[in-house]
């Protein structure tokens, strides 16, 4: 069985998880209404995307 010769170090350790981190969700603002939204997605308030209505939204 394979088994570590020497013990990992905390900055190799550290560089290993370095991508392990979790991300900011990004948000855009909807050029529509204003409202925050996730770039590419229809916005859920007015339902508007790249400035042409996609969904009707019931007010």
């Amino acid at each position: 069985m394979a088994v570590p010769k020497r013990k990992t170090s905390p900055s190799r350790r550290g560089m290993r998880r370095s991508h392990d981190a979790l991300r900011v969700e990004a948000f855009n603002e909807c050029s529509n209404c204003g409202e925050l939204k996730r770039p590419h997605h229809v916005c859920d308030a007015c339902g508007h995307y790249n400035g042409r209505e996609i969904v009707a939204v019931g007010a």
